[in-house]
């Protein structure tokens, strides 16, 4: 699927519309996908991820909500939070958030926590890995399940992990839980057009890191168990655009950082 004109709410599901920011990059796709939950009929909205203190787009944002019953909030990275307290003020809605600092009168988010909000129930699922606060939003509606999944897995293309924030170890735990959802819960992501499976990303994702660890193993052989992140990523992305090399070599540090805990 693609996105339509920025600042255009898109339906995805009965119970979660899209609003894309403007501001595309390499690092966010399309934009930041700021999500707009609520049950058919419910009087108030639930808004994740408003992205940054960008004015225009927030201003849709709140003529698209209607009353905000709650601002989360999947990770702290500025293009998903930047613009939470301004929208918080705006509204007079609570932000929550797993990482107490970027919560504004209300409180931290919990794995497994369950909020009812907007007439539906959202679970909350510590998924660290991406950061070690990202979380995902569970939901499910009139038999219809979704995965708001911040940066945890995206709607094209696959995720950075950035020591020492980043964790491979524990990203690849994430994936797993997330392998292990109800099939066919469609992927809301932070960017990109959301995936009609969650647990089939998550598994596809899981065997794309394991080709990576299998390539940096092979290049390690060559290079010698001492090759800096950017000399490995010169061999296995020999064939990638140099302008992703950067992102590339957090990744492989990540690789590098839990082979060698491993050896």
């Amino acid at each position: 699927m693609t996105h339509p004109a920025y600042g255009v709410v898109r339906p995805v599901t009965p119970f979660a519309g899209v609003l894309l920011e403007d501001n595309p990059g390499a690092m966010t796709l399309d934009g930041t996908n700021t999500w707009l939950l609520r049950a058919p009929g419910a009087t108030s909205c639930v808004v994740v991820d408003p992205g940054y203190e960008d004015e225009p787009h927030l201003e849709r944002v709140v003529a698209a909500a209607g009353r905000v019953a709650a601002i989360l909030v999947t990770h702290h990275h500025p293009d998903h939070v930047q613009g939470a307290p301004w929208l918080s003020r705006r509204t007079g809605a609570p932000v929550r958030a797993f990482d107490p600092a970027l919560c504004v009168d209300g409180a931290p988010l919990t794995d497994g926590a369950v909020l009812t909000l907007a007439g539906l129930d959202v679970e909350v699922l510590h998924t660290p890995g991406h950061t070690a606060d990202s979380i995902c939003l569970a939901l499910a509606h009139g038999g219809q399940h979704a995965v708001l999944t911040g940066d945890t897995v995206l709607g094209r293309g696959t995720t950075v992990i950035a020591p020492p924030d980043g964790a491979l170890g524990a990203y690849l735990d994430s994936l797993r839980a997330l392998a292990g959802r109800p099939a066919g819960a469609v992927v809301l992501p932070g960017h990109g057009p959301d995936l009609p499976d969650v647990a089939e990303v998550a598994r596809q994702y899981l065997a794309h890191r394991e080709q990576r660890l299998d390539q940096i193993r092979a290049a390690l052989v060559h290079l010698g168990p001492d090759a800096t992140a950017r000399q490995v990523v010169e061999v296995v992305y020999a064939d990638v655009d140099q302008s992703l090399w950067a992102p590339a070599e957090w990744s492989v540090r990540a690789q590098l950082d839990y082979l060698r805990a491993r050896s």
